[in-house]
């Protein structure tokens, strides 16, 4: 009994490493089982988007009791760094002193996909086995831009409830380190600390303090090590029937803990449930506001820009408690 004991607590270390084993047979079956293809119809364009319905968007109205706003969206990044190869760039046309008439004016360009600006994935940024959400064929993005699923179907904008998991908060750190996972028993446990449901149509934003620990440490090669999502989560969100999702950095966890699939979170996300993503959000605000009034749940709103054929849009979340 002694000796058998003792094996179990070597090997509990063992199984606290790995709570979770996901291979990418586990994940191809997962791209069936937790398929919303066909659900709103064969034509469908926006995915979960669906479930913001009108009821949702007056229940979420009704969180605004003070009018307090906060932006969910980094300041633009305009040096290069280890997280950051293709700055936004920023270029004045005309200035005070080389006016044209009585005006100044300035360029934008960005590469807006990445893991450096806040932006938005449309349905159509990622394919699986040649299809996107909904079986539409990867062949329909050309050069000429996506012919489905394109970014302006969201152009009237994004208007529900949005939930913050701050998992820092939860484990009592600063921050995530690089390569952390987060599983189904955190988000259960976040829900017990916050004193939330997150329940069909709303938004939610995983907080891992990716740019606080940026702030600390500097940049580092984001793409390559992330805290986020572990594979293990998507039937979680699926069974919620969340309307989308966002996070500081990419909502994987990186390395992904699945040989052989890269990104388990986007691909189930974006292709099987047809969720669309908010990446690299500035939740260092947000995560504050929140904490200082207890309060988890709020109104978020954004807006695309309505780029036709685009497969996401740089853009400003706003959270208004």
């Amino acid at each position: 009994m002694i000796r058998l004991l003792a094996i179990a607590l070597l090997a509990t270390p063992l199984l606290a490493q790995a709570p979770h084993p996901t291979t990418k047979a586990d994940v191809d079956r997962l791209m069936k089982e937790l398929s919303n293809w066909g659900r709103w119809g064969k034509g469908d364009q926006i995915g979960t988007v669906n479930l913001i319905t009108p009821a949702k968007r007056k229940q979420a109205a009704a969180l605004v009791t003070e009018g307090v706003s906060v932006s969910l969206a980094r300041d633009t990044e305009t040096e290069k760094a280890a997280d950051n190869p293709s700055p936004f760039a920023h270029k004045f046309t005309y200035t005070g002193a080389k006016p044209l008439g009585q005006f100044v004016l300035d360029n934008y360009a960005v590469d807006y996909h990445g893991q450096a600006h806040t932006h938005m994935d449309a349905l159509c940024h990622m394919f699986y086995e040649g299809k996107f959400y909904n079986g539409f064929a990867s062949t329909t993005v050309t050069d000429k831009g996506a012919q489905q699923l394109a970014v302006t179907n969201f152009k009237n904008g994004i208007f529900s409830r949005g939930i913050l998991v701050d998992i820092p908060r939860l484990k009592g750190l600063p921050y995530l380190e690089p390569g952390t996972a987060i599983y189904p028993e955190d988000l259960d446990a976040w829900e017990k600390k916050a004193g939330v449901h997150i329940s069909s149509g709303d938004i939610v934003f995983i907080y891992t303090g990716r740019w606080a620990r940026r702030a600390a440490k500097g940049a580092w090669d984001a793409g390559s090590q992330a805290a986020g999502l572990h594979a293990s989560c998507a039937k979680w969100f699926k069974q919620r029937d969340i309307a989308m999702i966002g996070s500081d950095l990419g909502t994987d966890v990186a390395p992904s803990q699945v040989e052989g699939v890269a990104q388990p979170m986007h691909q189930l996300f974006l292709i099987a449930m047809g969720t669309p993503i908010f990446d690299n959000c500035d939740l260092e605000a947000l995560s504050k506001a929140a904490a200082a009034r207890n309060q988890y749940a709020f109104l978020l709103t954004a807006s695309p820009l309505a780029v036709p054929g685009g497969t996401g849009s740089p853009l400003n979340p706003i959270a208004t408690f």
